[in-house]
């Protein structure tokens, strides 16, 4: 599994955490999670710097999982965050994403400001 070195490891101030520390012997699959507009303010903030922080460290490029955090990257797969690779494996450390640059803008306006 590769570490992701520089990227943030939680959300300043809370415990939404961003990466894990270890692999599991059991791979936690990446299924894309609806965003309903109830979401408590601290679960979108969480969002918000998640998404900034794929963005600022990867850019539109493809990257693997890593240690990236499966639930915080499941609530944004299937929109902001998409497979890079054909076929793509949800329970798989080396599995590539990509961010799309377009949906982010249109979910997140405030990060391109």
């Amino acid at each position: 599994m590769i570490k992701h070195r520089g990227f943030p490891g939680r959300l300043p101030g809370s415990d939404f955490q961003f990466t894990i520390r270890r692999a599991a012997k059991v791979v936690t699959p990446l299924k894309a999670r609806e965003r309903f507009k109830h979401r408590k303010g601290k679960d979108l903030e969480a969002d918000r710097w998640f998404l900034a922080s794929l963005i600022d460290h990867f850019g539109a490029e493809p990257f693997e999982r890593g240690n990236l955090d499966a639930g915080r990257l499941s609530w944004l797969l299937g929109r902001e965050v998409l497979p890079a690779d054909d076929p793509f494996d949800p329970a798989s450390y080396e599995a590539r994403l990509r961010v799309d640059l377009a949906a982010a803008e249109a979910a997140f306006p405030e990060l391109f400001k």
